[in-house]
């Protein structure tokens, strides 16, 4: 699975970045009732900075991003689980395909830690530099924002509906 793709479902929430219920049982091919039930069976293997309910606000917040079904909505308030606990859902579908989303799952976080990551040091450096040498070096700056946002742009156009012919 591509790791734009999965990077579009990641969201954050309550600090954590988090992925919904239903985004992970169209990933594993099951609908998000039996992946519930899942969870629901195997509660003890969800601890609160693994998994979480969505209180009303917070879907309230999120909504607006996916369409409503027809008959006005869910009825059941999303689940919310980190890494740590689409991790722990391997231990509970044993299917081959939730396995290889899995491990496409764990590669889309690695890399966006990776990504968020060298950003940070590349920012602490240049605090660094600011403060040895008494001054904002707005050059490097412009640079490194330029850059950050060029990655951004990256993104939002591979995220585009392409046109055209498609085969």
């Amino acid at each position: 699975m591509e790791l734009v793709k999965i990077k579009e479902n990641i969201h954050e929430l309550r600090g954590l970045k988090v992925m919904l219920d239903m985004d992970l049982a169209k990933m594993y091919q099951i609908e998000t009732k039996r992946l519930k039930e899942a969870v629901r069976r195997n509660s003890r293997r969800f601890p609160p900075d693994f998994m979480f309910e969505l209180t009303s606000n917070e879907w309230e917040n999120l909504r607006t991003q996916f369409a409503s079904s027809s008959w006005g909505g869910k009825r059941y308030l999303p689940f919310a689980f980190t890494e740590q606990g689409i991790a722990m859902l391997s231990s509970v579908l044993h299917s081959d395909v939730a396995i290889e989303i899995n491990i496409s799952i764990m590669r889309a976080f690695l890399h966006m830690r990776q990504w968020a990551l060298s950003h940070e040091e590349l920012a602490i450096q240049l605090r660094n530099l600011e403060k040895r040498y008494d001054r904002k070096f707005v050059d490097i700056e412009q640079v490194l924002t330029y850059l950050m946002q060029k990655d951004q742009k990256k993104v939002i156009q591979s995220n585009r509906s392409r046109i055209g012919f498609k085969e």
